[in-house]
């Protein structure tokens, strides 16, 4: 690290067993970031902010002015932007250092599969079943951790998964994929505050992973209701008859 960064990152690298070559773990990672809404604002632009090298940043949605309620890393002036490019402008002015690649698509599992062949960490930030369902196989089989998060109206939770460890569970283990019914912000609204605390958590977990600081939420559902401020962490373990990671390398 140079003397500019040493100073940028002082705060951090004040910390009692946050020295400076976590810091350098930090600026040497590559995290993916799915979805540049409501959770992936305060997630790309609190990771910009500590250190990590370089964000490949996924989405494939323009800028609305309904956006701009809690997607705070969105400006009036990226409406009509596409979510990506907007979100890498304001980590650039957050950070000059970081390094931002943008995909502006809609990305199969096998596309996002060879993407996380070079990435430490995925944070899910997307708002459906079908994508966090997509996104757990897809990690699973990179064996890529990953941070998990969701909010809506004014509750959220955050589970991680790290599948470097093949004996923990996965998001399959905790909702079943025929089962489960999207819900999304436009049909029942979120309050602006709700997204920007479980991102920030999801920011938080991403950054104890990457630099081994700290317990994680590995086997761990942290669950939030904001309107009585009620915080529960449920534990839960890896399902036997989970399709995706309870099933024997010879069953798949």
């Amino acid at each position: 690290m140079n003397d500019e960064q040493l100073l940028r990152y002082s705060r951090q690298i004040l910390l009692p067993g946050f020295d400076e070559d976590k810091q350098q773990s930090l600026l040497d990672a590559h995290v993916l970031i799915m979805g540049l809404g409501g959770l992936g604002s305060p997630v790309a632009m609190y990771l910009a902010a500590a250190g990590v090298g370089k964000l490949t940043l996924v989405d494939f949605d323009h800028v609305d002015l309904s956006n701009l309620q809690r997607q705070v890393i969105h400006r009036t002036r990226s409406i009509n932007q596409s979510k990506v490019e907007s979100a890498s402008a304001t980590i650039k002015e957050l950070n000059p250092d970081i390094e931002s690649v943008c995909i502006n698509k809609k990305l199969a599992q096998t596309e996002l599969e060879q993407l996380l062949e070079n990435a430490d960490l995925l944070v899910d930030a997307t708002d459906n079943f079908a994508s966090r369902f997509m996104i757990n196989r897809a990690c699973f089989n990179t064996r890529t951790p990953l941070v998990s998060g969701a909010a809506i109206r004014m509750e959220g939770q955050v589970s991680v998964f790290d599948f470097r460890n093949t004996e923990g569970p996965c998001y399959r283990c905790l909702y079943d994929e025929e089962g489960e019914e999207n819900t999304s912000c436009s049909e029942n609204g979120v309050m602006s505050p709700m997204v920007g605390i479980i991102g920030s958590i999801q920011a938080m977990e991403a950054i104890k992973l990457l630099t081994s600081y700290g317990e994680i939420l590995s086997g761990k559902l942290l669950i939030a209701d904001a309107m009585y401020q009620d915080w529960r962490c449920m534990n839960f373990k890896k399902s036997p008859d989970c399709p995706v990671c309870g099933q024997s390398e010879s069953d798949k």
